[in-house]
């Protein structure tokens, strides 16, 4: 494939990973959680691991997030920052 587009994958993966991690707000976390998610589902496809990609796709990018974002909003804060 295009070094370019795989070098342009890679460092959405490690933007995204590095914000996630970095990030205050727990929701924003969850969603860009997801988004690294759905960057190594397109970087697996590239690899041509199409098996992993999907798995990636439907656990990583699909049910977890979900149940991260769901998990944030019936959670309550304790303080107010």
């Amino acid at each position: 494939m295009i070094w370019q587009f795989d070098l342009a994958i890679l460092t959405l993966v490690v933007v995204c990973a590095i914000a996630a991690i970095s990030v205050k707000d727990l929701l924003g976390s969850a969603i860009l959680f997801g988004a690294y998610s759905f960057m190594m589902c397109l970087l697996w496809a590239i690899m041509g691991a199409v098996d992993v990609a999907f798995t990636e796709a439907s656990v990583g990018a699909g049910v977890s997030t979900v149940f991260f974002v769901a998990a944030v909003f019936r959670s309550t804060r304790r303080t107010k920052d």
